[in-house]
């Protein structure tokens, strides 16, 4: 999905292996991620989408006064928050640690790869696919990454 703000901005979705960036886009104050080659087109991630960044998370500072606050994490899953109120951000990234941070409020420029897709609904795309069971893909996905 991507956030309701991005709905006029050109979108694809997120495939397996895509290398993402977090941007702001242009002419909306919502920031998200783009592929790392084309940042004028959103990558809608689904609920559920696994995701390694290159460094830990970091979250733009408030105001644009304060440091940058670093989340200490770089495997997170994709999940939207705040879903029954209209008009707000819903884009979220929630980490192995349980904190939720909004897409919206990442730092621009962080790199990430997408590990794992969720199981796509039986009937989307002719069988549900297979997750795989990932426990986060911890174990076998860092070590590609680094």
């Amino acid at each position: 999905m991507c956030d309701y703000s991005l709905h006029h901005i050109a979108s694809r979705p997120a495939k397996v292996g895509d290398k993402l960036v977090t941007t702001k886009f242009v002419n909306t104050p919502t920031g998200g991620f783009a592929a790392v080659d084309n940042a004028n087109v959103a990558v809608c991630l689904r609920p559920g989408t696994e995701l390694a960044f290159e460094h830990d998370v970091e979250c733009a500072p408030a105001f644009g006064l304060l440091p940058s606050r670093r989340i200490g994490q770089r495997l997170a899953r994709f999940r939207q928050v705040n879903v029954e109120q209209d008009c707000v951000h819903h884009d979220a990234l929630e980490f192995p640690d349980g904190k939720i941070v909004l897409v919206t409020r990442l730092r621009e420029g962080q790199q990430a790869t997408v590990l794992q897709m969720p199981a796509a609904p039986r009937g989307e795309h002719g069988a549900a696919a297979a997750s795989g069971g990932s426990e986060w893909a911890l174990e076998h996905s860092l070590s590609a990454v680094e």
